[in-house]
């Protein structure tokens, strides 16, 4: 008879390593590239992508989830790609809240499309590429003594390349074991910056700090928007990896729909135009731990922390239950690739024309994937030397 009590299960979702080449020198090149064909051929896949777009700015206008006065930084992807596999193991409300949550909706998107989707999203990261690396992955731990169904094993080692480990594997992955608790663990690292000078960063009214600046002059997708009164700038990569940084203007923050709109915009090629400017952007070395409890109740994410949670798919040799998910990423700006401008001709007065556009207050910043379209990185840059 199975018992009643509750074992743990440690969740240990995806580890990305991104390391982008250089910026794409000619728009009309990056346009008239083949992925718009590819990407028609996927676009139940761009649909999912979408979908965790909304999601990730659904948390971003949860202010109780976040601290208005810290770096933010998550992996909108994996976060998704390691709920989805650990919903092949759920049953009943478990299941639907999972899935609802991650905004992912079944009537567009039948649920294997779903996974098949993420599935194909872990086998392009896995592509060798001279311009980028990136490694993501996701695996369960669970104790040795219980008996995993064969069908979740099977399901998550084809679709996720996760492999369920036995307790003995926990020690080396947290300190101390699980303590029958259920960890999720995520890192992410971005890697990607020419002169460096140290200039003021205003991270409120009360607060500046100095930090070092890339200073670049030269041409940038870069676009005003007046009625949301911000600055994007859009950074195109070798590699396919695209940078949009949000800066809005002094002492005025936006909220998560606001943030979407403007992402919507500057991702339409057809609004991408060079512009010079001058430009000061901020050498980034962030990292933070993260939470996942509270930003996934946030989603309406609950039961799977509880100990109502249906976890019968993965083992039905006693009740399991999710009580502890922690993400960590890391991100650092700090080579010349960062923010290289595209090459300039320069008329007389252009110099004495080109605004100036300084990334020295708070900023949104997302980082997607432009062949599958997913979010890598989100994240609200409140002060850039903060550890």
């Amino acid at each position: 008879m199975p018992s009643s009590v509750s074992w743990g299960l440690l969740l240990l979702v995806g580890l990305c390593c991104l390391a982008p080449g250089s910026q794409v020198q000619d728009p009309q090149e990056a346009q008239s590239s083949d992925h718009g064909h590819e990407h028609e051929e996927h676009s139940t896949c761009h649909n999912v992508s979408s979908k965790v777009i909304d999601m990730a700015f659904t948390l971003y206008r949860e202010p109780a989830t976040w601290s208005r006065h810290s770096n933010i930084l998550f992996s909108p992807v994996s976060i998704a790609m390691a709920f989805a596999m650990l919903s092949l193991g759920t049953k009943g409300d478990t299941h639907t809240q999972i899935l609802e949550g991650l905004k992912l909706n079944l009537t567009e998107t039948p649920e294997a499309k779903i996974h098949e989707c993420f599935q194909h999203l872990l086998q392009t990261f896995q592509r060798p590429s001279q311009q980028r690396q990136l490694t993501t992955g996701s695996s369960l731990f669970i104790h040795s003594s219980l008996q995993l169904v064969d069908q979740f094993v099977q399901d998550t080692k084809n679709l996720y390349h996760g492999i369920p480990l036995g307790n003995d594997s926990i020690h080396s992955v947290k300190q101390g074991g699980s303590g029958g608790r259920s960890s999720s663990c995520s890192w992410v690292i971005f890697s990607a910056g020419p002169r460096h000078i140290v200039e003021n960063f205003h991270v409120n009214r009360k607060m500046t700090i100095k930090v070092p600046m890339i200073h670049c002059l030269g041409n940038f997708f870069l676009h005003r928007d007046k009625e949301l009164s911000s600055w994007v700038l859009v950074q195109h990569y070798l590699g396919d990896t695209t940078t949009f940084a949000i800066l809005p203007d002094p002492g005025r923050m936006l909220h998560g729909a606001q943030g979407k709109c403007l992402h919507g915009k500057a991702q339409n090629r057809n609004r991408q135009r060079w512009e010079t400017a001058n430009l000061h952007f901020p050498k980034l070395s962030i990292s933070g731990t993260i939470d996942l409890k509270p930003v996934l109740t946030s989603l309406g994410i609950t039961k799977v922390f509880s100990n109502a949670a249906d976890l019968s798919g993965i083992t039905e040799d006693a009740p399991l239950r999710l009580s502890q998910a922690l993400h960590k990423a890391e991100l650092t700006f700090d080579k010349e690739e960062t923010v290289a401008a595209g090459d300039a001709k320069w008329e007389e007065n252009t110099l004495f024309e080109a605004p100036t556009v300084q990334f020295n207050r708070p900023f949104l910043l997302i980082i997607k994937d432009e062949y599958t379209n997913f979010p890598l990185f989100g994240g609200k840059i409140v002060n850039p030397i903060e550890k």
